[in-house]
């Protein structure tokens, strides 16, 4: 009896240890697998042509610069009792700069004037100033010695303000349809220019020539300011342009083309004849396009001649 009662405890014993055995070999749930979509062709973005107007235009630099600058000279020796100039102090023609005490009615003034106060001997000599303009060179002050001839100051004419364009000699052709400029001032300020004369030098190492811009303004515009000029080269209408971008080529430059739009999925190579060119589009001569014709604008580098491209947003 004790023998079949260890024998049925034996048998449940084993029973549980085979079930907990399969318990644990349950495998755990698989997550579900998210369906990625797969592109198809290449990642491309699409432009289309743009019909208007072209300008071919190069940017140069032009200087402000004053052409005449007034020298205010000593006329006797002295000392300088007054001194009434600044440096950038804007000055009229007329205006009292200096005060000269001269030499003699230093040491014999006092004297003269006691044997006779009749003469009134003072020996003060006044300069004014020559022209109207700003001070811009100062090279004495009040009590310094001086002597006749020796420059005391210089007036910058505001009449002869100008500024002068660098022009590259092989651009002299462009200049007679651009006689008037418009001026770019650092600030965003826009001046109307009329160029009238050249000066008769070159720059020996840029091979450039400054050609003077006279501008009407009553603005305070200090000289050195650097204003940018567009000098106009060709300008035509009613053209058909692409961005660069778009416009691919070999490596001689002598073949160009385009990856065009088929249908939604199919690019194919169009062969292209270049017109003008700016710094952003190009012209397109031949074949005529239309501005509904979707055209690769990138990724369309190294598709072969018909090409399956995804099209994404930009």
């Amino acid at each position: 009896m004790i023998k079949d009662i260890r024998s049925y405890a034996n048998f449940c014993l084993l029973f549980l240890l085979i079930t907990s055995c399969k318990q644990g070999d349950k495998a755990p749930a698989k997550e579900p697998v998210e369906e990625k979509t797969e592109i198809v062709g290449t990642p491309v973005t699409l432009t289309s042509p743009q019909h208007g107007n072209m300008t071919d235009a190069v940017e140069l630099n032009a200087v402000s610069a004053f052409l005449l600058k007034t020298f205010v000279k000593a006329n006797a020796n002295g000392y300088l009792q007054i001194a009434n100039a600044q440096l950038g102090k804007f000055v009229t023609k007329g205006e009292e700069l200096f005060v000269i005490k001269t030499k003699e009615s230093q040491s014999l003034g006092n004297t003269i004037n006691a044997i006779d106060t009749s003469l009134h001997f003072d020996g003060v000599i006044h300069i004014k100033s020559p022209g109207t303009g700003y001070i811009t060179q100062l090279n004495y002050r009040a009590g310094d010695y001086v002597q006749d001839g020796e420059q005391l100051a210089t007036i910058t004419d505001t009449k002869s303000f100008v500024f002068l364009l660098d022009l590259p000699y092989e651009l002299k052709p462009f200049l007679p349809n651009n006689r008037q400029l418009q001026l770019r001032l650092p600030d965003g300020n826009i001046l109307e220019g009329i160029v009238e004369n050249a000066l008769p030098t070159v720059d020996a190492v840029s091979q450039t020539q400054s050609y003077v811009i006279k501008v009407n303004t009553d603005k305070q515009i200090p000289e050195n300011l650097i204003a940018k000029v567009s000098l106009i080269k060709k300008d035509k209408s009613n053209t058909i342009s692409l961005p660069k971008e778009a416009v691919l080529s070999n490596e001689t430059q002598t073949e160009f083309w385009i990856m065009k739009m088929m249908d939604s999925v199919t690019a194919v190579k169009l062969n292209v004849v270049k017109g003008l060119e700016t710094n952003t589009s190009v012209e397109i001569l031949s074949p005529a396009l239309k501005i509904t014709d979707k055209i690769l604008l990138t990724g369309n580098y190294g598709l072969s001649d018909t090409a399956k491209v995804t099209i994404v947003k930009p």
